[in-house]
């Protein structure tokens, strides 16, 4: 029963965010499904997608943090495990829609009727079931970060070579996917989604349903993340971080804690990718854009690596930060985030957080 609190004693910052979360999902649904529309305190279902979709982009960052915050390893290729996450509940939401396509195939997606295929692709088979396509959605980014990681980690790739080789498996990823060959929808992807689990995706309890399990979903991966860095095998992997060659030489298998934390990292970002998609309603090739990898390294580096609520945080600030430049200024974003960066670098290397920490320090003594 102490499992929990016992985990944020000493961290007042995740305490502090539990909180705010709970009190967001309490009064998110009330706003959205309670207060009529007429009613200035009404939250719109466009709003509620938005905040569930900043909760996914949450959880990315933390999944990065985990592991460039902790250990070290600074990968530009996450948004490969996030889209290979994404990727596996669209096809479980494609295999959904059955007849109410717009070529009526009961069992061909759209674009395959379209195309010409005669049947179903073999690793398409099972996705019509959702514990199966839950199960690829972890799956599948783990075993390729379990392939990626035993080759880099044994060969001792690191610091920029192994981000530059993250980056180069993102962007591979990208060109396969865009071949209508591969089964995945080309260039266009897969979209026009219906229902999941029989509930209209398009439907006001619908989409709080999933924005309540986007926030379970980033609490119990807090929960999970806090856990193992306050655990030894946590200590450990610190050490390889501060000094790897010295840990190595104490007799710790480095390799195996890094790997492990690689493939555990890529499952939650796997997880947020599968939340992610039925919020948006589409997910494309374009999700595997190396910017996109980059620009998550951003919001860890902004709100505060090493921190964990640091790196949600800055995933929240900066995603409201481009919803709103998007759409007052949209030629100008770019800039604005290559510039935040650069003066994130220059004047708080510690992030959001850690000036926050050092005002603190001032003001207490």
């Amino acid at each position: 029963m102490r499992l929990f609190p016992s985990l944020l004693d000493n961290d007042r910052g995740g305490r502090i965010f539990m909180g705010l979360l709970g009190v967001v999902c309490v009064l998110v649904p009330i706003f959205n499904l309670a207060v009529p529309e007429t009613s200035p305190f009404h939250m719109s279902t466009y709003t509620v997608t938005l905040l569930g979709k900043y909760l996914t982009f949450a959880l990315l960052a933390l999944s990065v943090d985990l592991i460039w915050g902790y250990c070290g390893i600074l990968s530009l290729g996450h948004g490969a495990f996030f889209a290979l996450g994404g990727y596996a509940m669209g096809m479980h939401l494609m295999r959904q829609i059955g007849e109410r396509g717009v070529y009526g195939h009961p069992v061909l997606p759209d674009f395959m009727v379209f195309l010409n295929w005669e049947k179903l692709p073999w690793y398409w088979y099972g996705f019509d079931q959702f514990w199966f396509a839950m199960l690829m959605v972890m799956l599948v980014p783990g075993l390729l970060a379990l392939v990626f990681g035993w080759l880099a980690f044994r060969s001792r790739v690191t610091g920029v070579y192994l981000s530059i080789i993250t980056q180069a498996l993102t962007f591979a990823l990208m060109l396969a996917f865009f071949r209508n060959e591969m089964g995945f929808g080309g260039n266009n992807g897969l979209t026009d989604f219906k229902d999941i689990l029989g509930f209209n995706l398009q439907s006001d309890g619908t989409r709080i349903g999933i924005f309540l399990a986007s926030a379970i979903a980033l609490t119990l991966a807090y929960l999970a993340c806090r856990y193992i860095v306050d655990s030894k095998m946590g200590r450990v992997v610190k050490a390889v971080r501060d000094a790897e060659d010295r840990t190595r030489f104490l007799g710790y298998r480095v390799e195996q804690y890094k790997l492990w934390l690689f493939v555990f990292s890529a499952v939650l970002a796997g997880i947020a990718g599968a939340l992610y998609v039925p919020q948006v309603g589409i997910i494309n090739p374009g999700e595997f854009s190396p910017i996109n990898s980059i620009e998550l390294v951003i919001w860890v580096a902004v709100g505060g690596r090493g921190t964990l609520y640091g790196a949600i945080a800055g995933a929240l600030l900066v995603n409201y930060g481009k919803t709103y430049f998007t759409a007052a200024m949209p030629e100008v974003w770019l800039f604005a985030l290559g510039l935040l960066f650069v003066l994130v670098t220059r004047f708080l290397p510690a992030g959001i957080v850690g000036l926050l920490r050092r005002r603190g320090a001032e003001a207490a003594t």
